[in-house]
């Protein structure tokens, strides 16, 4: 099994990771020594230059004047906000517009509910919280609340990118335009999750506080500012705040998860309709992430226990965890096995799923046990700057669409400055046999810390992964290797490479974990 021991120490103060050529990452004190011509750009988004919300929606009212409305349109709104609740609550309080006995009568249910809900509470803390301390909790961005770049997307089929930023705007990046268009809507707020439909060019779902849009953004646009009209608006009644969502590999569908909510939605979006899925136990959906071959999706709850649906009849697996809940989970591209973490625990696990021969792999029988193959457990390394130690909880994991690289990202303590959050890469293999092998640590600049890491889907060369940083910046860091069983022809293209430094010989080489042949 492979731990972080194993691993080359982490870099010298000031300089930061360049890129992964010959089995080395390679680095240096500033990426401009190393031209990256295969690679975006790198962005830089200051805190200064976003323009924050001096209010927030809900007491936005108190800048309007009062105007009357009638009974059912305050309902109508009641219900759209908060459900059933909101509702008794509006019929409770509106003792002119409602018969003494509705009013009353609603009035005690309203109080029952919230006697359950007082004891629901109790078993599930997060319930207590607010929308975007929720959101704060569940996020696979670490310190969501704070950071500048909240979510990052990368289209699954072109070189283009979103941006979900601290002033809740979106913006679209696009090397082959000089147009960025920047998406706003009042009810984009607190985004916690992007992600674009695969196979279109133009639509892209968004997780928000109150709802889920789904924006369709003409590529061939010379907009700026798309209206708020491009986007669709799908809610649902307690489905608030949205953490996370997913679509299918043929874009057929889209599911969201709340933690607010037991079901997790799977929508039709051009019907505007969906279909709960709802299992007792977990109190809520937090995360998701759907196969890349479509068979299965997987579904982390607050509780300790994940589900793992299959597509086909859309029966689940329940997966109860030891100690906390599934923070974070990766399938490799095959679909057939899939690594996560759980809160509170410093290992990755691995649930392999085998096809039957002649029987799709959705149909075909789970796992019984999830096997650990990697521990990172706290870790000291000496280094010129000092003792540093890395490794603890695991705040998100992320496969290359190769299934050759495996970046993990701690968090580390933000209290002391030698535990810093930091991304551990490791090299992988899937087939035919699944190994792992250490790579080395992804570093930033002096003071930046890793919030949120993406792979870029298409990348010919090896991979790239996609670092954005506590100081706004957004980086990308490339991976320079030729695939398992690939004769080996030299990378034409690749940039001159400074010469690195010197590493322990025998960690190319070394196989650390290497899961038996049956």
């Amino acid at each position: 099994m492979t731990s972080l021991a194993l691993f080359p120490p982490p870099l010298f103060s000031g300089d930061i990771t360049l890129c992964e050529s010959n089995n080395e990452l390679l680095f240096g004190e500033s990426e401009d020594k190393l031209k990256q011509d295969l690679c975006p750009a790198s962005l830089h988004f200051p805190r200064e230059s976003l323009k924050l919300h001096s209010r927030t929606e809900s007491s936005s009212k108190a800048a309007f004047l009062d105007h009357s409305e009638t009974l059912w349109m305050r309902s109508a709104a009641a219900w759209r906000d908060g459900g059933l609740t909101g509702l008794l609550d509006e019929i409770t309080n509106s003792h002119s517009d409602v018969p003494k006995w509705l009013s009353v009568g609603s009035g005690c249910v309203l109080a029952l509910l919230r006697w359950v809900s007082s004891f629901h509470s109790s078993l599930f803390p997060h319930l207590t919280l607010s929308s975007e301390d929720m959101i704060a909790e569940f996020s696979q961005v670490l310190n969501w609340s704070d950071c500048v770049v909240r979510v990052f997307a990368w289209h699954p089929h072109t070189d283009k990118f979103a941006v979900a930023l601290l002033d809740d705007s979106i913006k679209i990046y696009n090397p082959r335009s000089a147009i960025t268009p920047t998406l706003k809507h009042r009810l984009q707020r607190s985004v916690a999750a992007v992600q674009w439909k695969p196979l279109c060019a133009s639509a892209l779902a968004v997780g928000c506080q109150n709802c889920l849009l789904v924006w369709n953004v003409d590529p061939c646009s010379l907009s700026a500012r798309p209206s708020s009209g491009c986007a669709q608006v799908l809610s649902h009644p307690g489905h608030a705040p949205v953490t996370s969502i997913a679509w299918s590999p043929s874009g057929s569908l889209l599911v969201s998860a709340s933690p607010m909510d037991t079901a997790m939605m799977v929508w039709d979006v051009a019907a505007e309709s969906c279909v709960p899925l709802q299992r007792v136990g977990g109190g809520g959906v937090t995360f998701l992430s759907w196969s890349p071959d479509g068979s299965h999706v997987l579904a982390s709850t607050p509780s300790a226990l994940f589900r793992v649906w299959e597509t086909r009849m859309w029966t689940c697996e329940r997966w109860p965890c030891v100690k906390g809940r599934c923070q974070s989970g990766c399938w490799s591209p095959d679909g057939s096995r899939l690594l996560f973490a759980v809160q509170g625990e410093t290992v990755i696990y691995a649930l392999t799923f085998t096809d039957t021969t002649g029987i799709p792999t959705s149909t075909s029988k789970g796992p019984n046990a999830a096997a650990v193959v990697a521990n990172l457990s706290e870790t000291t390394f000496n280094t010129p700057d000092g003792d540093i130690i890395v490794g603890g909880d695991i705040q998100s994991l992320a496969w290359d669409p190769r299934g050759e690289r495996l970046a993990v990202l701690l968090k580390g303590d933000p209290q002391a400055a030698d535990r810093p959050a930091i991304i551990a890469v490791f090299k992988t293999r899937a087939s035919p046999i699944f190994e792992l092998l250490p790579c080395g640590f992804v570093q930033g600049e002096p003071g930046a810390e890793p919030r949120l890491m993406q792979f870029h889907p298409n990348f010919r060369h090896g991979a790239v992964l996609t670092v954005c940083w506590s100081n706004g910046r957004i980086t990308h860091v490339p991976f320079y290797f030729l695939s398992t069983g690939v004769p080996r022809f030299g990378l034409s293209g690749s940039p001159s490479l400074p010469h690195p430094q010197e590493r322990p010989a025998d960690f190319a080489n070394r196989s650390l974990f290497t899961e038996p042949t049956i």
